[in-house]
């Protein structure tokens, strides 16, 4: 997981494919079931499920409707079942992997970055191809989408044109040089998949991440989300690795813990659904950053 940016306070993953959709299987066909299980794991990574299912009203699974709030106005999750009429059935592919890419609707009209088309960019093509083959293989939900609820000029989507120029760089994933597999793949977990820092790094006035920030911890809302470079003051730094992945696995901190909130939801739908070795890419990734000094403070109750 604003008009310019996932600043919802949560740390679910932003609109995860906000506005990607997929058209269901034509007559007679079956879609392939090793990528349908594949695409299961890609949508887990992805934390496609916080955003699209209204869980806090028991709402029906990705039919859309939970509400982000944010400093533009309110976005809700679109429903992205196969519905025909009110879900995502009628989209292609293409269209699929453009606003995976590009960041742009069926009608070729720009998303806005609640949905982090920046961060999903960088997806492989198998990787959205078999979230594709899974999506589309989900029961198919009639339920209207709730409009969003943005403030002028924060509802005019042609603003996006000067800010995807300014701020959005598109293109798959191409982590620095890895010394190892492991760090290559946590890369890729974390910045394009998982989409971590939409949450984990501030902001500009704009409302796009500061590039010399990243991972550094931010205020979302009324929350405060952590800083995950391994600073030892104020990020990760004195946390060993198993803790971490334990954290991510169940969301018990070593002082016996459990995460709540937003990042509960994370390790319920995401981390907690990785497998170990992907789990400890992530934890390598991270200590592997420069260590960046910032305390987050949560913001005083008003």
């Amino acid at each position: 997981m604003g008009l310019l940016l996932r600043w919802s306070g949560s740390a679910v993953a932003g609109l995860a494919l906000a506005a990607a959709a997929l058209a269901p299987p034509a007559e007679g066909q079956t879609p392939d079931a090793d990528a349908i299980k594949r695409g299961e794991y890609i949508f887990n990574a992805a934390g496609c499920l916080g955003c699209h299912t209204d869980e806090k009203n028991k709402g029906p699974r990705l039919a859309g409707g939970r509400a982000l709030r944010t400093p533009f106005g309110t976005f809700h999750g679109p429903n992205i079942t196969p519905d025909p009429t009110h879900g995502i059935g009628a989209w292609t592919e293409a269209q699929f992997l453009r606003a995976l890419r590009e960041g742009r609707g069926a009608d070729g009209s720009h998303l806005f970055p609640a949905f982090p088309y920046t961060s999903f960019t960088g997806m492989t093509d198998a990787d959205a191809k078999d979230l594709w083959a899974y999506l589309r293989a989900q029961p198919a939900v009639a339920q209207p989408n709730k409009p969003h609820d943005l403030g002028f000029p924060y509802n005019i989507r042609a603003l996006m044109m000067a800010w995807n120029w300014l701020f959005f760089s598109p293109g798959e994933f191409r982590p620095d040089a890895s010394p190892t597999p492991e760090l290559k793949r946590g890369a890729y977990l974390v910045n394009a998949l998982g989409h971590c820092g939409e949450c984990h790094t501030p902001r500009n006035f704009f409302g796009a991440t500061r590039g010399d920030m990243k991972m550094a911890g931010a205020v979302l809302g009324d929350g405060a989300v952590p800083n995950l470079t391994p600073d030892p003051d104020t990020g990760i730094g004195k946390w060993s690795p198993d803790d971490l992945v334990e954290l991510l696995k169940s969301g018990m901190t070593p002082e016996g813990d459990f995460v709540g909130s937003e990042m509960g939801e994370v390790v319920a739908n995401t981390t907690g659904k990785l497998t170990d070795a992907d789990r400890r890419a992530i934890v390598a990734y991270l200590r592997s950053l420069p260590p960046i000094r910032h305390h987050v403070r949560k913001p005083a109750a008003k």
